[in-house]
């Protein structure tokens, strides 16, 4: 299933992992709900879509609603950085620039997609871009993890990435959050305050993750060899290619731009009325 899911006549292309650093990371999540939107009715081909952000933290719904989430935010700003709330399920991760973001973005218009069919055609697609870990990948969720999940993606115990889903309009955005460059138990430690600093020992009736850094690794330390997000992006449109007949390049065109409007808005206004 998720083979042929992956492999179709034509892929667009989108690759926002150097222009978006700068900006907020609500633009992709707007982003691809504008590709939900296109491809879910038809109006684009299926697409993928790489992005990066400079130091961020995407809070969950449920992070948000931490006893001390102020004075975890606050703490977050100290250190550098911009604190959002994200549009999707999940907890609390961390954006930088050694962190890949991939959404491929499917229609359901195409065939029944279930939830584990999406899992699994992200899952297959991180598989052919590292064959050099090849099956193993493992995905499970990794106990002590932040945000964790049962299609946490890992090698040896160790996580490097997490996958989620987002629908819309018949659209499937699938995303993965890939641990590409640095530590990754670094990265840990910063969620790991954010939930000490939030609680404080209070009990609250859902339970947050305790967060145990060593059980995190980028992809850089797993594989044992020198690794860029740049290095990533050169396999990843060397994938495409063999994946597709045909792969066009480039962003929103001008009569999509409205509908990425539309989405920006929604998104901006929500995470404002989140961080009040």
């Amino acid at each position: 299933m998720a083979q042929s899911l992956l492999h179709i006549p034509e892929w667009r292309f989108i690759d926002e992992s150097i222009s978006a650093r700068c900006r907020s990371a609500l633009e992709s999540f707007a982003a691809d709900d504008t590709l939900c939107h296109l491809v879910g009715q038809q109006l684009s081909v299926p697409a993928v879509r790489t992005w990066v952000h400079e130091e961020t933290v995407v809070l969950g719904i449920q992070d948000h609603r931490l006893p001390h989430v102020d004075e975890a935010i606050e703490m977050l700003e100290a250190r550098g950085y911009r604190v959002i709330v994200r549009n999707s399920g999940g907890l609390a991760v961390v954006l930088d620039g050694g962190i890949l973001n991939i959404s491929i973005v499917l229609s359901e218009r195409e065939g029944a997609i279930d939830i584990p069919a999406g899992y699994e055609t992200m899952l297959e697609f991180v598989r052919l871009l590292f064959p050099e870990a090849g099956e193993r990948i493992e995905a499970y969720e990794i106990v002590g993890s932040y945000c964790p999940g049962s299609y946490d993606l890992s090698i040896g115990g160790q996580k490097f990435a997490g996958i989620s889903q987002r629908r819309l309009r018949s659209g499937i955005a699938v995303q993965v959050y890939l641990c590409v460059e640095g530590s990754g138990a670094a990265r840990a430690e910063i969620i790991r305050d954010v939930y000490d600093i939030g609680l404080q020992g209070k009990a609250t009736k859902f339970s947050y993750p305790s967060i145990r850094p060593e059980v995190m690794a980028s992809l850089e330390e797993l594989l044992g060899m020198p690794l860029t997000v740049g290095d990533v992006m050169i396999r990843v449109q060397t994938l495409l290619d063999k994946l597709a007949d045909r792969v066009t390049f480039g962003g929103f065109q001008a009569d999509e731009m409205d509908l990425y409007t539309f989405y920006l808005n929604r998104v901006v206004e929500r995470n404002q009325k989140m961080l009040v």
